[in-house]
């Protein structure tokens, strides 16, 4: 074994393979006794990721090879292949991490690589897109709950069972001014359910949210869909159903507008903790989905954010 590790090479000897060889031996060392795959599979497997990884500027550790989220990420768009073929990376990975780092079911399951086109953000062009469709439906049951869907979605990263039971008077301004006197609190939601908790919504989508919910002054009626008794958890899919379609307009799905909703807070650099909390979720292992479509830091950047202020 240790001499199919010594002389194992990638094919081209790219130049990076001089700063990680060292660590992509140690690190398959460290998984005997093997059983499913041979040292040279899991050589060729890591030695992928561990080259990935320092493009993206992280250095060469077994711990950001072999954690979850890197692992989602190289197996999304690190390598051009068929769902099979990642698959089968992503078992020797997670082989790997269980081998070398320990078991972390608590984590919880991989994703699907299905699922991933569901956590695919939009494009600002698809969200401009979507914005001109809202406006343009023909009833103004339509038009208010295209833009509440939006608002919820891309303002505050609300799923479809979330949105569902949100009030009117669930969305509201504190009473935070500036200096001058003018009111510049913030727009919240309570979201209800399971995850109960407030969530701030994004600056640029506050007037809309304020606006569909003033129409209501303060009454206890559901914001989306309000003259629908009947809640159900297809509420969301069946509205949009029924909406008109636009070409070159994309479909509203939640998962999406969320998704991107996740990318902005990571993008804009707001703290994970802050992000899990705002999202519902208990573990930063929900965010695995979005990871792989996190807009890439260039080496240097990369290096110079990790070192640190001086």
């Amino acid at each position: 074994m240790s001499e199919r590790i010594d002389s194992y090479k990638p094919r081209g000897n790219p130049a990076a393979w001089a700063r990680v060889r060292d660590e992509v031996r140690a690190t398959v060392r460290a998984a005997e006794p093997l059983d499913r795959y041979t040292a040279g599979e899991l050589m060729g497997a890591l030695t992928k990721v561990a080259l990935f990884a320092d493009g993206q500027g992280l250095p060469a550790d077994r711990k950001a090879w072999l954690s979850r989220e890197l692992i989602e990420r190289f197996t999304l768009v690190g390598i051009a292949a068929s769902d099979r073929t990642k698959a089968n990376y992503r078992s020797k990975l997670l082989l790997l991490r269980e081998a070398v780092i320990g078991s972390d079911c608590r984590t919880g399951k991989p994703i699907k690589l299905s699922a991933s086109t569901q956590s695919k953000p939009y494009t600002p062009a698809e969200i401009s897109a979507l914005w001109s469709w809202a406006a343009g439906q023909p009833t103004e049951e339509l038009r208010a709950g295209c833009k509440i869907l939006l608002s919820l979605g891309l303002g505050c990263g609300l799923d479809s069972p979330e949105v569902i039971p949100v009030l009117a008077h669930d969305i509201r301004r504190s009473s935070a001014r500036t200096r001058h006197g003018v009111q510049d609190g913030a727009v919240v939601v309570a979201v209800r359910g399971a995850r109960q908790r407030l969530v701030v919504c994004r600056r640029s989508w506050e007037r809309v949210l304020e606006h569909e919910a003033a129409r209501f002054d303060g009454q206890a009626a559901y914001l989306f869909r309000p003259g629908v008794r009947a809640r159900t958890k297809n509420t969301v899919t069946n509205f949009v159903a029924r909406a008109h379609s636009a070409p070159r307009t994309p479909q509203l799905k939640m998962a999406r507008l969320r998704a991107t909703w996740l990318v902005e807070l990571i993008e804009t650099n707001v703290p994970l903790h802050i992000i899990v909390a705002a999202a519902g979720l208990d573990t930063l292992h929900g965010l695995s989905r979005v990871l792989p479509h996190v807009r890439p830091i260039a080496a240097g950047e990369a290096s110079t954010i990790l070192r640190g202020e001086p």
